[in-house]
């Protein structure tokens, strides 16, 4: 750990998938720690995208109309500032990543082979080897990391809790190698990623649970729109945990969603099997909530194809014996988004002095109520830059902060019960009673010392600000609630001491959790 001497008070970037890398090489030639729980590349969502990365790069495109079909998908709660901002840099981003080693699909004319996914109005994925462009963008980032001389990588150090004092961070207190460790600090930048770990069925690393938003909801910082998160419609049926994803780019092949009898369910919708996500979910949730089996039927539209066009999805399919091209593939909704995240401003900034947040983890606004597909990587590396810019700025100001005793490190997060909970009480159709017993089950949780401390944490935040939302919108959806409010369309926004005068939870209670 002699490199973490030796950059000791340089900022710190914990999270090591696009948004933490496109972080770190933006603060080039800045000096920066980027610390990893685990081996690069491995362990983060970003690394498992297959659908791509959305740009308006065609023909008959503009960021113009990528940005209604954003705040279209967002149900009215998208900052259309955000939204034009992100949409209006994303040629420039595509640049970037080509500057930085990444390679995208391309006609035999040159130009840019782009996929269609639901609540799109035009083709505009940009993809990698069909279904592996988070895989091919992480790796490409990786290695302009590693050839970054300002970059120190930590792999294997874990972030336990930010220390604050006088109201603003001064550090981090990290496990490596099973031992304490603090990092002196003025500047954190928390790109850890969702929350879908926290659900028993979910298309994301299990480690996901939600971490940094623990980090940050423990230190003071407030969180956003926390009730809104996203199933993705087809997750792969085959008894695996995690479950593989079936991106929507098949659907946007022209796959069908069919029931055991071949009844197909979304046809009668306005865009069919395109309808964005949260729509798709809850059809499909139906489906299986009665019993009945769904099926993603790509026969017809790529056959023979599939294999060429989607290798990740294949392999996937095949090792859980199904063949595409001539079965059915059984698909279920899991939780695959978190739009909510820690609050930031348009620079990337939390409520916290000294905390920055990029890509899932924070709560920007570009979401809305429900993620656009494919606008996640595209948000990872517009605000990457963005954040870089505002923390190189903002260190140049700030005092070096002195370091700080070892404190004890807290237990390692496991969501095993927590799962259960999110699951049956806070899914993809929720009502009153389910969310009152979650947050009651989760507070018990949340504020007693144990590993399922934080990721009950974060459930309880969901639950929450799912309990005050008294209408559906986007993909949060009360079955007691079922249109929009008549106030009309507002962010939530919640503070760990908003959660205790909720609960009535006494100071002493809190403390024991954290």
């Amino acid at each position: 750990m002699d490199s973490i001497a030796q950059a000791a008070g340089c900022p710190i970037v914990i999270g090591a998938g696009i948004a933490g890398l496109m972080t770190a090489l933006r603060l080039a030639p800045e000096p920066v720690i980027l610390l990893a729980k685990a081996p690069l590349g491995s362990g983060c969502a970003s690394a498992w995208a297959q659908g791509g990365i959305a740009v308006a790069v065609g023909a008959d495109d503009t960021p113009a109309h990528h940005a209604a079909d954003t705040i279209a998908a967002g149900d009215a709660l998208c900052d259309a500032q955000v939204v034009e901002r992100i949409t209006a840099a994303g040629p420039a981003a595509l640049a970037d990543l080509l500057e930085l080693g990444a390679v995208f699909d391309r006609a035999s004319d040159g130009h840019y082979k782009l996929g269609l996914e639901g609540g799109h109005g035009r083709r505009r994925i940009v993809h990698t080897a069909g279904d592996g462009t988070g895989r091919a963008m992480t790796a490409a980032l990786i290695a302009a990391a590693r050839r970054t001389p300002s970059i120190t990588v930590l792999e294997g150090v874990e972030v336990q809790r930010l220390i604050v004092e006088d109201g603003a961070v001064t550090g981090v207190l990290a496990a490596a190698d099973g031992k304490p460790v603090v990092l002196p600090t003025a500047g954190v930048v928390i790109a850890t990623g969702g929350i879908g770990g926290i659900y028993r069925e979910t298309t994301n690393p299990l480690a996901a649970v939600g971490q940094g938003l623990a980090l940050a909801a423990r230190a003071g910082a407030a969180l956003a729109d926390m009730e809104f998160v996203q199933f993705h419609p087809t997750a792969l049926a085959v008894g695996r945990d995690p479950m593989p994803l079936v991106s929507e780019a098949v659907r946007g092949e022209g796959a069908l969603l069919v029931d055991a009898a071949g009844r197909r369910f979304m046809a009668d919708y306005p865009r069919a099997e395109l309808e964005p996500r949260d729509i798709v979910a809850r059809a499909v949730w139906r489906e299986t909530a009665a019993g009945r089996r769904v099926f993603l039927d790509a026969r017809r539209a790529l056959g023979s194809r599939f294999a060429e066009r989607f290798p990740g999805i294949s392999a996937a399919c095949r090792a859980g014996g199904i063949d595409p091209a001539v079965d059915p593939i059984p698909v279920r909704a899991a939780a695959h988004y978190h739009m909510g995240g820690i609050a930031v401003d348009p620079e990337g900034r939390s409520s916290l002095p000294g905390l920055w947040a990029v890509g899932e983890a924070a709560s920007t606004g570009l979401h809305g109520a429900n993620r656009l597909a494919s606008n996640s990587l595209l948000e990872a590396c517009v605000v990457g830059r963005t954040v870089a810019e505002s923390v190189a700025g903002a260190m140049s100001r700030l005092t070096r902060p002195r370091p700080a005793a070892l404190p004890k490190l807290p237990a390692t997060a496991r969501a095993d019960s927590v799962r259960t909970i999110m699951a049956h009480r806070v899914g993809v159709l929720r009502d009153r009673d389910g969310l009152t017993a979650a947050v009651d089950a989760l507070a018990s949780l949340a504020f007693a010392p144990g590993p399922e401390a934080d990721p009950a944490l974060v459930g309880l935040f969901v639950a929450a600000a799912a309990l005050q939302r008294e209408e559906s919108r986007g993909s949060h959806a009360r079955t007691d609630f079922p249109n929009h409010s008549s106030a009309g369309p507002r962010r939530s926004r919640l503070r760990l001491a908003d959660i205790t005068r909720l609960l009535d939870v006494d100071d002493r209670r809190v403390a024991v959790g954290t």
